[in-house]
Order: C-alpha cells, then structure tokens, then sequence
C-alpha cells in the first residue's frame, strides 16, 4: 500500500461544501436530513468566520479534500468538545486517514484548552465499523440513551480525556 501525503487545513472555503457533501452522500450512512445539516453547519462557518462556534480540519490528498472532521465546544462546558462529524471518502476509507484526522482534530482541540472529548453514534448494525473506529483510537462508551432516534435505534454516546 503507498503511504499518502495527507495535508491538513482548518481554514474552510467555499469549495469545501461540495467536498463535504460528497465525502459524506460516499459513506452511505446517512440521511438526506443529516447531509443537510452538516452542510448547514459549514455553510454557517462560512458565514460567521470566527465567531461560528464549529471548528473544521480538512484532510486533503494532492490538493483533493478527501476527509474532513468537525467539532466545537460545548455550550456551558468550559473544556468538554463535541466531535459533531468526522468522514472520510469511501474510496479511500481503510488507508488510517480517518485516524489520522481524529488525532490532528485531538491535537487542535487539546491547544483550545479541550480536556475531554463527547462523539455520539447509533447503535443501527450498519454503524459497528464507526463503533470499532473510535473504540480503537482509544473512545470509552459512556452512556446508552435506548431508542433515542427511533425504535430499536439507540444513541450510543463515547468519549475519550485527552
């Protein structure tokens, strides 16, 4: 396997949108609903600069975003962070970028004064390799909220102190 040059980013541009929307539509996990929101989210980085609360690092691989993660502090926590997003383009999924962007958004989120680190997942069968993931970089289950997004689709709730 060739190692890729990953460069990381977390200044977004215009051109990201489409980047996002493709990154995520390639995973195959989620809704129509939940595409629009994290394009809502970076539409409104685009928006309000600095003082939008949500936080971005892109992954690129020969000037191509082909990851991106998302996060922000918790509103009335002084050091906690919600990881909102984080993907990868299925066509490179396997290659440890997704790690790799986790560690760095880890990294950006420690400089921020961030001490602890929430991700919230569902429970559906189709996400045990999201489960996996973050399990593996080291992401501890806090809580089980059961049937939270609908019948027998529990909120699976991780964290990790950093």
């Amino acid at each position: 396997m060739t190692t890729l040059n990953i460069k990381f980013r977390q200044q977004i541009k215009q051109t990201d949108i489409e980047a996002i929307e493709k990154i995520v539509r390639s995973s195959g996990f989620f809704s129509s609903a939940e595409i629009d929101i994290a394009l809502e989210l970076a539409e409104e980085k685009l928006v309000e600069g600095a003082a939008s609360s949500y936080q971005f690092l892109f992954a690129e691989v020969e000037n191509i975003v082909c990851g991106y993660s998302c996060f922000g502090l918790i509103p009335m926590t002084s050091v906690s962070y919600d990881l909102y997003w984080i993907a990868v383009n299925d066509k490179i999924r396997g290659q440890s970028i997704g790690k790799k962007l986790l560690s760095k958004s880890e990294e950006i989120i420690f400089s921020l004064g961030g001490k602890r680190i929430y991700v919230e997942t569902s429970s559906r069968n189709q996400y045990r390799p999201t489960h996996n993931f973050y399990e593996s970089c080291g992401y501890h289950k806090e809580a089980i909220l059961k049937d939270f997004y609908s019948a027998g689709d529990s909120k699976i709730i991780y964290s990790k102190g950093l």
